[in-house]
C-alpha cells in the first residue's frame, strides 16, 4: 500500500539550458537539495513551467530523477494534460517509476464544462491506468485553468475510486473553500496551495502545503508543517508570509528563479520558457534587496553531495 503524501512540497522550478531545453542535471541538484530541507517535490506544478514542457520531456525529467536515486515516496509529479491519453501516460509511467502520488489537473482548454464531463475525464485516467498503486492528488487552481472542481465532483470521486482519488491541493486562494473541504472531507488529504494558510490548514486536519515559496524556504516551512500546533507557531508564520509577500510583489515564477540564480550563484537558473520573461535588472536588485533585508538566506544550495 501506498503511504499517503504529507508535509510540504515544492512545485520545483524547472531550469532550462541556453537552448531553452530542459536541464535536467540542474534539476537533480535542486531536488536533492529540496529533500534535504525535508521539502517533497511536486515537479511539474504550475511553478514548474510544466504547460511548456511537452510529454516526452517530462518523463525524461522524472527518469533523471528517479535514475539519480532520489526518494520516490516523496514525489508528486503533475501530469494533468488537456488530453486524458497525454495525462495517462504521464501518470502510467510515474506509478512505474514508483512515484508516492500524481498531483493532476482538470482537461482545462474547455471552459464551462459539468461535472459529469470532469469525472468522466477523471475516471478514463483511472480506469486507463488501472494500477493499485496510483494515488490521485486533484489540483484545483481556478484562477489558472478555468475548471473548478466542486465539492460535489470530489465526493463522487472519492466515492468511485476511494484510496485511488487520495487528496487535493487547493490553490483557490479561498479560504472558505479549503475549509469546506477539511470540513465535508474529515481525513481526506487536503493540501494548501500556499504556505500562509498551513497552521489553518493543519488545525483542520489538513495534510500540509504545496507551494511555490517551497522552492526557496522550504526549511521554515517544513518546520511550520511539523511545529503547527506549538506555541511559537503564530511567530513561524508570520515570518514565512513575510517572505512569501515579498516573492509575490513580482512574477512569482521570475523571482523564484531570481532568487535562485543570485543565491546558488548560478545566472543559467534565471532562464524561463517563452512566454515568460525574466525578471527586469530593475526588479531583481528590489527583490534581492527586500530578502537581504529579511536576512533571508538558502543554506546549502547548489551543493550536489
Amino acid at each position: 500500500m501506498t503511504a499517503p503524501l504529507s508535509g510540504v512540497l515544492a512545485p520545483v522550478i524547472t531550469p532550462f539550458k541556453a537552448d531553452l531545453s530542459p536541464d535536467a542535471a540542474r534539476l537533480v541538484t535542486h531536488c536533492r537539495w529540496l529533500l534535504s530541507q525535508n521539502c517533497g517535490l511536486a515537479v511539474f506544478g504550475t511553478n514548474s513551467e510544466a504547460n511548456s514542457l511537452s510529454v516526452d520531456e517530462k518523463i525524461a525529467l522524472l527518469d533523471a530523477l528517479v535514475d539519480s536515486g532520489l526518494d520516490t515516496a516523496r514525489m508528486m509529479p503533475g501530469t494533468g494534460c488537456c488530453a486524458f491519453p497525454d495525462t495517462v501516460r504521464l501518470t502510467a509511467h510515474a506509478v512505474a517509476r514508483g512515484c508516492g502520488g500524481v498531483l493532476m489537473l482538470p482537461p482545462f482548454y474547455y471552459k464551462s464544462v459539468s461535472d459529469e464531463g470532469l469525472f468522466r475525464s477523471y475516471a478514463e485516467v483511472i480506469e486507463r491506468v488501472g494500477d493499485a498503486r496510483l494515488r490521485v492528488y486533484l489540483y484545483h487552481f481556478p484562477q489558472m485553468s478555468q475548471t473548478p472542481l466542486s465539492l460535489d465532483l470530489i465526493e463522487r470521486l472519492i466515492t468511485a475510486y476511494p484510496g485511488t482519488v487520495a487528496g487535493i491541493k487547493d490553490s483557490s486562494g479561498d479560504w472558505s473553500n479549503t475549509q469546506a473541504m477539511l470540513e465535508r472531507f474529515p481525513g481526506w488529504g487536503v493540501f494548501a496551495g500556499s504556505e500562509s494558510r498551513l497552521v489553518d490548514t493543519m488545525r483542520l486536519g489538513g495534510r500540509g502545503c504545496i507551494s511555490a515559496t517551497c522552492n526557496i524556504n522550504p526549511a521554515a516551512i517544513a518546520r511550520l508543517q511539523a511545529q503547527w500546533a506549538g506555541a511559537d507557531a503564530a511567530t513561524q508564520q508570520a515570518a514565512c508570509n513575510d517572505i512569501r509577500q515579498i516573492i509575490g510583489r513580482f512574477p512569482m515564477i521570475a523571482g523564484l528563479k531570481a532568487t535562485v540564480a543570485r543565491l546558488s550563484h548560478d545566472p543559467d537558473w534565471s532562464r524561463l520558457r517563452p512566454p515568460l520573461v525574466e525578471l527586469t535588472a530593475e526588479q531583481s536588485a528590489v527583490l534581492a534587496s527586500e530578502l537581504d533585508g529579511c536576512g533571508f538566506t538558502m543554506p546549502g544550495l547548489g551543493a550536489d553531495g
